[in-house]
């Protein structure tokens, strides 16, 4: 059974297959064609957290793999609320061939896998975003060409998109680095389980100016994620020294590019000058998205 709760048990070869699959998948798209290699399957996502870029990245790409999706927000779902987990679980599959998991407890995901008889995404959890790490990746081979060896500095909180794109360039042998305040960088059990599991190249660098001296992507995210409204004014102020400017920018090597998986708050973690600019990619970054789970559909699907 393939499930999809986290990266950990990815080796980096099977990382950088897929990323190749998506390449495939959307040069053969821009071409105007498709494989409708999941005809007659259906996609069963449940959505506790509200969407926008994975909600539509997967139902578009489903639909043009030939499936279908069938999609249930959380109060629909009703999750240990309306009736247990496992049951829930257990009755989805008796009508999907897949489901997508987008939820605020990443003990939701593991439960899915655990009940589930097909296969489960985690579309996103408050602790790993794995779907986000591989279209992110996708991204930088456009822009860079070989992952390995490349360094990708990622300015600001270190969330579940930064932990799953640690753990995606460590697989595949690209430096991360994360730099934000200390008290909003990569817990301990984190840390202890990539020296342990990962074994890459990652490093904590507090001053953002240094992080970004040889990067060749430079990436962030809000300050406040999903959940976390209630710190937004305490973050903000321990975060305004890690703003994407302009004069990050200078910083850095001139072809560096600038990425974030949005949505994004203007003016906060990065400014309109450098999102709207020459070096943002960060909207051919969210169309990656889809190309990158169609890849993942297809490895989930046809095994």
């Amino acid at each position: 059974m393939h499930h999809l709760t986290d990266l950990l048990d990815w080796t980096g070869d099977q990382i950088s297959d897929l990323v190749k699959d998506a390449a495939r998948l959307k040069k053969a798209q821009l071409k105007g064609k498709h494989e409708p290699r999941l005809q007659g399957k259906v996609l069963g996502m449940i959505f506790e957290k509200p969407s926008l870029r994975t909600r539509v990245s997967f139902q578009a790409g489903m639909a043009q793999l030939g499936g279908q999706s069938v999609f249930l927000n959380g109060a629909e779902a009703g999750l240990g609320v309306r009736e247990s987990l496992p049951d829930i679980v257990r009755t989805m599959c008796e009508f999907v061939d897949a489901i997508v998991l987008r939820t605020f407890e990443h003990e939701n995901v593991i439960e899915f896998a655990r009940w589930s008889t097909k296969p489960v995404i985690n579309g996103l959890s408050d602790y790993y975003h794995p779907c986000q790490a591989l279209g992110d990746l996708l991204t930088v081979r456009e822009c860079c060409g070989d992952l390995k060896g490349k360094t990708i500095a990622f300015i600001g909180d270190g969330n579940n998109v930064a932990r799953s794109l640690a753990i995606a360039a460590g697989k595949v042998g690209a430096r991360f680095i994360l730099s934000a305040p200390k008290r909003y960088r990569f817990d301990r059990p984190f840390l202890e389980m990539y020296q342990t599991t990962v074994r890459g190249l990652l490093d904590e660098i507090d001053d953002p100016i240094k992080a970004v001296a040889r990067a060749d992507v430079i990436y962030t995210d809000v300050w406040a994620s999903m959940g976390q409204e209630g710190e937004a004014k305490e973050r903000g102020k321990h975060f305004a020294a890690y703003q994407v400017n302009a004069k990050l920018l200078r910083a850095a090597p001139k072809g560096a590019k600038v990425m974030h998986c949005l949505p994004a708050h203007r003016g906060e973690e990065i400014t309109d000058e450098v999102l709207d600019g020459p070096q943002s990619v960060a909207f051919p970054q969210a169309g990656n998205r889809m190309h990158a789970q169609k890849a993942l559909l297809l490895w989930a699907m046809e095994g």
